[in-house]
């Protein structure tokens, strides 16, 4: 790695001028494309049209996200001051998920393919149980910062390498289940459940970034004083700043994720509301329509009677006539499904 000295001053044309190639994180976003591509292009030939805001939000919200993390500038300053390495962090953690996740690349897999069994197994289950996959965010992120695990990667780029999908991986943990048209979360979780949990884990995903501002404790401090500048923030200052654009981070991520649950939850209710009013036409329709009974022997003896030995006496003169009998709605006799939903709401 360059020396801090040999870096010119982040300036804000640098922000958005400064890139590097960073070999590894490319490959692992043309591979994940490509998939995602295949995925699409095996809906189109079995004449299933795919959504392409899907699509565009996987490309330019998720891939487009580890780009950015990964070979801008906060890749290029990473190691030369924390705030930019503390914003690629959260990047990887929350912003490229919740991207990848809108894209629903699970609906794409093969029913019967590794990957759809792959989050079927045991293990996978176990890690997106939830809270169990909030806990897993909170514990990697404060493991990073609060252990030499984060020095060490500034000083050693496969240790670097791993770090990142760590985030990348706990991260969809979380994400992926919640916005997944797939069942891969408990009956019990339903939508008002998975929206509790967004907001308390948006909770969870602030604490980092207060931790990390207001600790007494530099966070690889030992790196940056003994790799000194002679321009930008201090050492303390630089801290303090990354917690900020942490916190403000994690919370600006939070609401768009929370509103994507509710849309989610109406599109649910919108869907089942349809196919309960299509299983109630289709019941009317087979009721409307249903061929007559054959007569039995005892019936047909008796229509064979004449009407006036059938007709029963006549009412005496002046008494009045007896009510005709009400008919009862269909659904307090239909044995249905939606006849049972109908006298559950009375």
């Amino acid at each position: 790695m360059a020396s801090p000295l040999a870096l010119p001053e982040l300036t804000g044309s640098r922000f958005f001028d400064s890139w590097r190639l960073d070999a590894p994180a490319l490959a692992v976003i043309v591979l994940l494309g490509a998939l995602y591509a295949y995925g699409v292009r095996r809906r189109s030939r079995a004449g299933e049209r795919w959504p392409l805001w899907r699509t565009a939000a996987f490309s330019l919200l998720g891939l487009g996200t580890l780009v950015v993390a990964t070979m801008s500038s906060l890749a290029v300053y990473d190691k030369v001051l924390f705030w930019p390495a503390a914003v690629q962090n959260i990047l990887l953690d929350l912003f490229a998920p919740l991207g990848l996740a809108l894209g629903d690349p699970l609906a794409l897999a093969a029913p019967d393919g590794r990957l759809r069994r792959a989050f079927g197994s045991r293990a996978v289950r176990a890690l997106t149980y939830p809270l169990v996959s909030s806990v897993l965010v909170l514990a990697s992120e404060l493991t990073i910062y609060f252990t030499p695990y984060f020095a060490t990667a500034l000083g050693n780029g496969f240790v670097l390498q791993l770090m990142h999908l760590q985030l990348l991986l706990t991260g969809c943990l979380f994400v992926l289940p919640m916005l997944s048209r797939q069942e891969l979360l408990p009956s019990w979780c339903s939508h008002p459940v998975r929206a509790a949990l967004v907001f308390f884990d948006g909770l969870f995903d602030s604490v980092p970034g207060l931790v990390v501002m207001t600790s007494g404790t530099l966070v690889a401090g030992h790196w940056y004083t003994g790799h000194p500048r002679t321009w930008g923030p201090s050492v303390r200052h630089d801290q303090m700043l990354g917690g900020g654009l942490m916190l403000m981070l994690a919370e600006l991520v939070a609401l768009p994720f929370l509103l994507l649950v509710f849309l989610e939850w109406a599109r649910a209710e919108r869907a089942r509301t349809a196919a309960l009013d299509a299983q109630l036409d289709r019941e009317e329709a087979s009721r409307s329509f249903a061929p007559p009974t054959s007569a039995s022997p005892a019936a047909a003896a008796a229509a064979s009677v004449p009407a006036a030995a059938a007709a029963p006496e006549a009412a005496p003169a002046g008494a009045r006539p007896e009510p005709p009998e009400m008919t009862r709605p269909w659904w307090e006799t239909d044995q249905g499904e939606v006849g049972m939903r109908m006298r559950g709401r009375k």
